[in-house]
């Protein structure tokens, strides 16, 4: 009888490398991004002159003369401009995602015509057209003006975004909460105002709020329309002290002033979408 052979491994043999676990590869990701990012702060700080840098972007005197009243006189401005064009947007965007979802066809074709439009054509050529109207239309006056024109011109662009961001609202309702309504004799407008329109609004809030905060920055464009000095938003405010100073100091801190509006609204953002999630599980 042959006595069972056994099998020694010698020392010098290589044992196989043991694969990382995924959690111990996403560590090693992270330290590399990590020591990625250290090396570029590091040679930013060798090779910038920072000297240089705060002449052009942040000149003490400048920021003094920036930080004037003009300054928030702008800032409100550019307030008043964002919330005049979003409640304009909000009720001309809410017609049409209803028009979008009728059962009449040429109320559908014309949304989506409208929604067409706005949506591809870049808002400056809006804010243009607007410039132009008292020399296609003469005597032709909007309201308000310059808040008025700000507002539709502004507004006009955002209610296409707007009425595919409620469109997608109103579908989200369970159509069994209108069948109910139906049932118990309410009509279709009254089941629409009360019950969907409600909860449409609840659901889109966060994307909305989004919207509003690009109407923040979209009403830069403003300074197209030739506005006086009392009618300036931050940005144009920032381009002219920047032309008369030949430094970019002014408009560096009009684009900070834009940060005190739009942070908030950024973290209220946040936070509805949290809630939405905590409440959905």
């Amino acid at each position: 009888m042959s006595s069972p052979q056994t099998t020694t491994t010698h020392p010098d043999e290589v044992q196989p490398k043991k694969r990382r676990s995924p959690r111990q590869q996403a560590i090693l990701r992270r330290r590399i991004q990590y020591g990625v990012l250290a090396l570029v702060a590091v040679l930013l700080i060798l090779f910038m002159d920072g000297g240089q840098i705060q002449r052009a972007f942040l000149r003490p005197d400048l920021i003094a003369e920036t930080l004037g009243p003009p300054i928030w006189r702008a800032l409100m401005n550019t307030v008043v401009y964002t919330i005049g064009a979003f409640i304009f947007g909000l009720v001309v965007g809410t017609v049409l995602a209803l028009m979008r979802l009728s059962s009449v066809a040429p109320y559908r074709w014309l949304a989506s015509i409208y929604i067409e439009f706005f949506r591809g054509v870049p808002a400056i050529i809006v804010f243009m057209a607007f410039g132009l109207l008292p020399l296609a239309i003469p005597g032709a006056i909007v309201p308000f003006d310059p808040y008025g024109t700000v507002w539709v011109a502004l507004g006009l662009v955002a209610a296409a975004y707007m009425a595919e961001t409620i469109r997608a609202g109103i579908q989200a309702v369970p159509k069994g909460q209108v069948e109910a309504a139906r049932s118990l004799g309410m009509p279709a407008g009254m089941a629409t105002q009360r019950i969907v329109l409600p909860q449409a609004f609840r659901i889109v809030t966060p994307p909305l709020t989004n919207e509003l905060i690009l109407l923040v920055k979209d009403s830069s464009l403003v300074y197209v329309l030739g506005l006086a000095a009392s009618g300036y938003e931050l940005t144009k405010y920032g381009r002219e002290l920047a032309s008369t100073n030949a430094n970019l100091t002014p408009l560096v801190v009009a684009g900070l002033c834009y940060l005190i509006i739009t942070l908030p609204l950024s973290l209220v953002v946040r936070r509805m979408e949290a809630n939405a999630m905590r409440k959905s599980r």
